[in-house]
């Protein structure tokens, strides 16, 4: 191998692995997640922080539009593995675009390896302590946030309140179908993918690749994705020919992607 694309679940762990590689002339691309403890020779990834802030930001405007009143209640917090360091950035953007917004965090949850059952319990147990003071949800991913919707679910809570997500998997996208998921974050995998092997290329061709900033020590690359909600899912999703309206409009679905202008 002379060169290695690192996408680690665990990114303190991953330091060793980076340092190994490196230790025998091998170039270490980190994909989607940072690596702080060890500087990789590149870092691409779609920035997380601003994910987080993004999906933090659309909800807050979304209360706003709806005339929520902030003394009302707060919004929960549910954050990503405490081992990643993607999670730790993300984290840090919802915090970015929360702690100005007027609504106060009731509570926040960091969820042991992004566990959705884990999300769905703790927060089952604020679903429990809040009630109806639960004006939100600020999830960092998908399965976080479908773990919340889950507990909300459970717990017999109609209409479940505005909740966040990120991957627009088929799973959360049709959660937004049915108006029970607020947003997601699109990211075609294609564009970072693309964007590593470049890199790959080129540190093996001896050049150095073009960094817009620096990260944890290492020259990076960070793309801007796309908050999808019901106004732009067409356009984000089916438009772009990310998933298709056979994958999406099934069963239950098919109503709400009527609604959506969404047909097979």
């Amino acid at each position: 191998a002379k060169a290695i694309v690192l996408d680690p679940v665990d990114s303190t762990a991953a330091a060793s692995l980076v340092k190994l590689a490196q230790s025998q002339g091998i170039k270490v691309i980190a994909y989607d997640r940072p690596i702080p403890t060890a500087p990789a020779d590149f870092y691409v990834s779609f920035n997380n922080e601003g994910i987080g802030k993004a999906i933090a930001d659309s909800l807050v405007e979304h209360l706003k539009a709806l005339k929520v009143d902030p003394a009302s209640g707060g919004v929960l917090q549910i954050n990503g593995s405490p081992t990643d360091a993607a999670a730790g950035l993300i984290k840090k953007g919802i915090h970015a675009g929360l702690d100005n917004s007027g609504y106060k965090i009731l509570a926040e949850y960091d969820t042991p390896e992004w566990a959705p059952p884990k999300a769905q319990q703790w927060a089952g147990g604020q679903i429990t302590r809040f009630g109806p003071k639960i004006l939100g949800v600020v999830a960092a991913n998908d399965g976080t946030g479908g773990g919340a919707i889950a507990a909300f679910k459970a717990a017999g809570v109609d209409p479940v309140p505005p909740v966040t997500g990120n991957d627009a998997t088929i799973a959360a996208l049709q959660l937004i179908i049915a108006g029970d998921q607020y947003n997601t974050i699109s990211k075609p995998s294609e564009i970072v993918a693309a964007a590593a092997a470049n890199i790959a290329i080129k540190l093996l061709s001896g050049e150095t690749p073009k960094a817009e900033m620096t990260l944890y020590d290492t020259p990076s690359q960070l793309f801007t994705p796309a908050v999808v909600t019901q106004e732009n899912l067409k356009a984000e999703i089916i438009d772009k020919k990310i998933n298709t309206a056979a994958e999406l409009c099934v069963d239950r679905y098919a109503e709400g992607c009527k609604k959506l202008g969404i047909g097979n």
